[in-house]
């Protein structure tokens, strides 16, 4: 197949005519038009390259040579559902299971980060009979109702009356922007908290629900009636008070029914967020007290990303396991893949219900191939070694940044996961969201591909396939660091002196949003203005 079709423009005034309106593009006033890709590069359709410092989907680089032959030589061979027994499925979860704690020991494969934690809050229904899920500030989960209902990144702009009551937002654990920051004395343990407080809040407005297991109170399944597939419950109470007082039950918390709390390990869309150590631990303990779980969502930072572990939610140490880790994005390198791994106690429950279940194209032989590929390929070439190394190296230049630019905040992140918060005064933390987009969009004009995000959009994202170089993190800070310059000239910013920008650019009228993001058409004050934007900074909007 050839490499272009269509002429650019064809294809855009064809995504136009046939794709959904709400399906954003990249940089829609001039989208770039991609045609292949090789490890950290992507090559428009006039060969130009550009620097993909994003696409934590090709986790192993672009179209890596050996994830594709893997794939391609399984689908000569056999593709088809997970009911017909194939080896490639349990070879696949044994390897998976390998890299978790012996806890996590059993699989369930979909297809997106989506399904998996959709499915991952199904298990949480069943498994603790509760409904109430507990989810950050900025939280991003998934486009599937049920995770639209529990991430706040998308609802946010709903009212209370919209919103799905059995949701609830406890703040995110930001120590540079939030309620308890890194001055504060134990900021894992004041936001853990906020959640414990919450729980009790949620038991405040009372309604009981019957749970489904013999883990929780209420009701338990005593046998299935074969004939009818039914299960048989036996009220359990009595014995439930027996248990109280002998085996420190859950519900011994007063009947409290909290079903999960769910977090990114660290989040991404939320502004590149890293939880103090300790906090994931303490919010374990008070919801499990509760009856719940706790699901780690590892879709955007799993696999060796952050170099020291192969799992995120890892830096909280040893003592520190999930119920539920869900997993998507890099587990089969951009091949539509993801996993839910649980322990036997909650599949059990799961199976419980007397529903089975089916996911068609879920742990296929092709995909477990590609993602049997794919943990090679992290083995074989030390990704999370690379991870550890560049990482630190970026880090390192990035902090030089912050000692020269007034325009940045904060840097943070872990291993090839990073975020640097663009703010136009280093007290107050006024966000420059306008200043950060204007990075974006100029670092493309230098064929280099960076994102911001966060709940102001003024956190510039690194999270680039692990193949990423030094000589990757040399380039693209050093745009940087020219395109910060040239913006603190044009708005009269010095290091000594940035104090407050309340006269002048901050006062100014930002530019609509596109794609979600604010979009700077042209930063500057009037024509005749010094303090404007260079000339080069000004763009036409569409």
């Amino acid at each position: 197949m050839a490499a272009e079709i269509f002429v650019k423009k064809q294809t855009i005034d064809l995504r136009k005519k046939h794709i959904g309106p709400s399906c954003k593009i990249f940089f829609s006033h001039d989208p770039v038009k991609i045609v292949r890709a090789k490890g950290q590069y992507m090559y428009d359709e006039k060969g130009q390259r550009y620097l993909d410092c994003i696409n934590n989907v090709a986790h192993v680089g672009h179209c890596h040579p050996d994830v594709v032959k893997a794939g391609a030589q399984q689908m000569e061979l056999l593709n088809t559902n997970s009911r017909f027994l194939h080896d490639n499925l349990v070879l696949y979860a044994q390897r998976l299971q390998a890299t978790l704690p012996d806890k996590l020991s059993v699989c369930y494969f979909v297809n997106s980060g989506s399904e998996a934690n959709d499915l991952a809050l199904r298990l949480a229904w069943q498994y603790t009979g509760h409904k109430d899920i507990i989810t950050l500030e900025n939280a991003y989960h998934g486009h599937v109702s049920s995770l639209i209902d529990i991430s706040p990144y998308k609802f946010q702009h709903l009212s209370d009356d919209e919103r799905n009551q059995t949701v609830h937002v406890a703040p995110s654990p930001d120590v540079y922007r939030g309620k308890y920051r890194a001055d504060h004395p134990d900021p894992a343990s004041a936001y853990a908290d906020e959640v414990k407080d919450m729980i009790h809040g949620v038991h405040e407005k009372g309604g009981k629900v019957t749970a489904r297991h013999s883990g929780v109170c209420g009701q338990i399944p005593v046998h299935k009636n074969v004939s009818s597939g039914l299960f048989i419950f036996q009220d359990m109470r009595l014995q439930e008070e027996t248990n109280q007082k002998e085996h420190n039950n859950p519900c011994d918390t007063g009947g409290i029914h909290i079903a999960a709390f769910i977090a990114e390990s660290l989040q991404s869309c939320g502004g590149q967020v890293i939880p103090p150590t300790g906090y994931f631990q303490q919010v374990a303990q008070h919801v499990r007290k509760a009856g719940g779980i706790f699901i780690a969502d590892e879709v955007q930072v799993g696999f060796g990303r952050i170099g020291t572990h192969f799992w995120a939610f890892q830096l909280q140490g040893e003592d520190f396991v999930p119920d539920i880790v869900t997993m998507g994005k890099p587990i089969g390198n951009g091949h539509p893949m993801s996993c839910v791994v649980t322990t036997k106690e909650v599949a059990e429950a799961f199976m419980s219900s007397g529903m089975e279940y089916f996911n068609t194209f879920g742990g296929n032989p092709v995909s477990c191939a590609i993602g049997t590929a794919v943990l090679d390929v992290i083995a074989k070439e030390d990704l999370q070694g690379n991870a550890l190394r560049v990482g630190g190296y970026l880090a390192r230049l990035l902090e030089q940044q912050k000692e020269k630019h007034p325009l940045v905040g904060d840097i943070r992140g872990r291993g090839l996961f990073a975020g640097v918060e663009l703010v136009k005064d280093r007290l107050t933390l006024t966000p420059a969201t306008a200043e950060a987009q204007e990075v974006i969009y100029r670092l493309k004009e230098q064929y280099i591909l960076l994102s911001a995000d966060g709940p102001h959009r003024n956190v510039l994202k690194f999270k680039p396939p692990m193949c990423f170089t030094e000589e990757d993190a040399d380039l693209v800070v050093g745009k940087i660091d020219q395109i910060l310059t040239e913006l603190e000239e044009a708005l009269g910013l010095k290091l000594q002196n940035a104090l407050s920008l309340e006269n002048g650019s901050s006062k100014r009228k930002l530019p609509a949003e596109e794609n979600g993001h604010v979009y700077l058409g042209a930063l500057s004050h009037d024509r005749g203005s010094s303090r404007g934007l260079p000339q080069q900074a000004k763009r036409l909007r569409t």
